[in-house]
């Protein structure tokens, strides 16, 4: 929640915002999901508590806050190749971009930067990788006996390898042989190499 009060000029250019807007989807998200099944392991521990001792909630607090960390550095590299129009550097070389062109409904020709370097040069989706990260070490802590603690992480893989679907699909319809040659440059959805 932090991250999004901190980071929130750049949520509201995200897909959640700029493609389902804030209808039944995303309303829903908030006010059910997110108190429902980030709760879970919270939940799950009342009953059954598991002492970790230092050296691991450590290990998990530091893995989680990479995670975070992560996270919001593939955001913050996409803000920042926007707002400069793609001269910045990623990673300490110029961004690599792709000026792809598409027509809105109303007919009017635009513009989208495509980054394809830093963070968005691993996997398409990549962000998501860190986020399911987080939700695994959020539930860690009840151990590795049980699923429930788990679900917020399931619901989460569940969700968001749908979503790289769905976004795929639209942004080849939006942006058509711009997003085959992003393709190329970027073959993975979520995890290089595998996804």
């Amino acid at each position: 929640f932090t991250k999004f009060f901190w980071w929130e000029a750049g949520y509201m250019r995200t897909t959640d915002i700029m493609t389902d807007r804030a209808g039944y989807y995303i309303c829903w998200g908030c006010l059910v999901y997110v108190p429902g099944f980030y709760t879970c392991p919270s939940l799950f521990l009342v009953e059954n508590p598991v002492v970790l001792g230092p050296f691991w909630s450590t290990v998990i607090l530091l893995l989680g806050t990479a995670s975070i960390a992560v996270n919001y550095l593939a955001d913050w590299q996409k803000q920042a190749v926007r707002s400069s129009e793609g001269k910045c550097l990623v990673w300490g070389k110029p961004a690599k971009v792709i000026r792809a062109q598409y027509t809105l409904e109303s007919g009017e020709k635009r513009e989208s930067l495509l980054l394809y370097s830093g963070w968005w040069g691993v996997a398409r989706h990549f962000h998501y990788l860190p986020e399911i990260l987080l939700a695994f070490f959020w539930s860690v802590p009840a151990g590795l006996t049980h699923l429930m603690p788990f679900s917020y992480a399931i619901f989460l893989i569940i969700l968001l390898v749908h979503r790289t679907y769905r976004d795929d699909e639209k942004c080849a319809a939006k942006y058509g042989t711009w997003w085959q040659t992003y393709c190329k440059h970027v073959p993975y959805k979520i995890i290089p190499g595998i996804f």
